[in-house]
């Protein structure tokens, strides 16, 4: 019996790390709220689409999240060289039916409630302990992860002590040249109007 092909497209779009390109499906790849990096083939025993991208000998990192994975290339090569041939592979991957995960990344994740009332899981590395870590990751969720996300990359809290507030980033913020400004800007700027206990905040990268 012949195999059903699914329908796949998948589009290329550039994110500020030059070095990572973001790949995005017309299909969930990964659990809303979940985000998951690879840095070597060695991390891939569950996830068999992350273990043949690593066999580009260009790949560096691998990061999945909702609907599309960002990658990570060598200095020795140019995206143009190579985005052609990473957007076929993946769409003839996907369309194949082979799977991405041979079972469901597990993460830390914590339920936020937006203005809504509507209930969702999102991660992060350490659970809140009293109402302004609450209130901190729901900022993080609602103001600064879409925009994050939209880079092609991922932002969570990990831990607020003495006013210093210390968030992990992932994918194509870790490394990238332009994350120090989104934080100094963006994010300081979110938490001197909602939270101004906040003293400072600083990034770590995964």
């Amino acid at each position: 019996m012949e195999k059903k092909v699914i329908p796949v497209t998948i589009y290329a779009e550039s994110t500020p790390n030059p070095n990572v390109m973001k790949f995005v499906a017309n299909k969930i790849l990964v659990k809303y709220g979940v985000t998951v990096e690879y840095k070597n083939e060695s991390e891939c025993e569950e996830a068999p689409l992350a273990r043949v991208l690593f066999t580009f000998p260009f790949v560096e990192s691998i990061f999945f999240s909702n609907n599309f994975v960002s990658i990570t290339k060598a200095d020795f090569v140019e995206w143009d060289d190579v985005v052609l041939e990473l957007r076929e592979y993946l769409t003839n991957y996907l369309q194949a039916g082979n799977e991405i995960f041979t079972k469901p990344p597990v993460e830390t994740q914590h339920t936020v409630t937006n203005e809504e009332g509507e209930e969702k899981q999102v991660k992060v590395t350490a659970m809140p302990q009293n109402e302004a870590e609450e209130k901190i990751i729901n900022l993080l969720e609602e103001y600064v992860r879409p925009a994050v996300e939209g880079d092609g990359g991922a932002i969570h809290f990990k831990s607020y002590e003495n006013g210093i507030l210390t968030v992990r980033m992932s994918g194509a913020c870790s490394g990238c040249p332009s994350s120090s400004a989104t934080l100094q800007g963006g994010i300081k700027n979110l938490f001197n109007r909602f939270m101004p206990e906040i003293q400072d905040v600083v990034a770590e990268e995964v």
